[in-house]
C-alpha cells in the first residue's frame, strides 16, 4: 500500500515489519487462556459465574468478593484484571486489555460493552501496537454497547450512556454522559449517604 503526499513524498506502509515482541511466558499463559480454560468457561449459564471468576483468578486477575462475570465475556489478558467487589461484566463484554483495565467497586460494564487498551501508531509505517490502561472509579455504570479507548478514566458515579463513544476522561463523578463523541448530559442525583460523603468536599 502507498500513498502520494505532495509536502513529503510517497509513504510505505509495511505490516510485514510489524512484530510485537512478547516474553515467551507470556504467550504460554496466553495460549493456556484463549485456548484451553477461557473455552470451558465463557459461555456458561449466568448462575455459573463464580466459575468463570475463579478462571480469570487462576490465570492472575485480582478480583474481589460478589462480582459477577456473565455469559460471553471475553478478557485478553486475564492478568491485566483487577475488579473491586461487587462489580460487574454483563453479557458479551470485550476486555481487549493489553494494558491493566480496573473496575472499582459496584462498577458494572453492561453488555457488549468494549474496554479496548489496545491501538496502533499510524504515524510508524510499520504501525506498531501500543496500549493504555483503563480505569473506572467505584459505582461506575458503563451502559450497554459503550466503546472506552485507551487510556481513559471515569471517575466515581458516573453513568455512560448506550452505545456511547469514549475517547477522553470522564472526570466529572457523579455525572451523565453520552454520545459520540462522549459529552457531559447533566449531572447524576446522589444518594443520601453519597452527598453526605461529597460534603466538604472540593467541587
Amino acid at each position: 500500500m502507498s500513498e502520494h503526499r505532495p509536502d513529503a513524498g510517497p509513504v510505505f506502509i509495511d505490516l510485514a515489519r510489524n512484530r510485537q515482541q512478547w516474553p515467551l511466558g507470556i504467550k504460554l499463559r496466553r495460549v493456556l487462556w484463549s485456548y484451553l480454560l477461557q473455552p470451558l468457561v465463557r459461555w456458561l449459564p449466568k448462575p455459573l459465574s463464580p466459575l468463570r471468576v475463579s478462571a480469570l483468578r487462576l490465570m492472575g486477575a485480582d478480583i474481589g468478593s460478589h462480582c459477577t462475570i456473565l455469559p460471553g465475556v471475553r478478557v485478553l489478558m486475564p492478568w491485566n484484571l483487577k475488579l473491586g467487589d461487587w462489580a460487574a461484566l454483563g453479557e458479551g463484554v470485550n476486555v481487549y486489555n493489553f494494558a491493566p483495565v480496573t473496575l472499582g467497586p459496584h462498577s458494572v460494564v453492561s453488555q457488549f460493552g468494549y474496554l479496548c487498551t489496545g491501538s496502533h501508531d499510524y504515524t510508524r509505517t510499520d504501525m506498531p501496537l501500543t496500549f493504555a490502561p483503563i480505569t473506572l472509579g467505584s459505582q461506575v455504570w458503563v451502559a450497554a454497547g459503550v466503546f472506552v479507548a485507551p487510556g481513559i478514566a471515569i471517575a466515581d458515579g458516573v453513568v455512560v450512556g448506550a452505545m456511547s463513544v469514549v475517547t477522553r476522561n470522564l472526570d466529572q463523578a457523579w455525572t451523565i454522559y453520552a454520545g459520540n463523541p462522549c459529552r457531559r448530559i447533566k449531572a447524576r442525583p446522589l444518594p443520601a449517604a453519597a452527598a453526605d460523603d461529597q460534603e466538604g468536599k472540593p467541587a
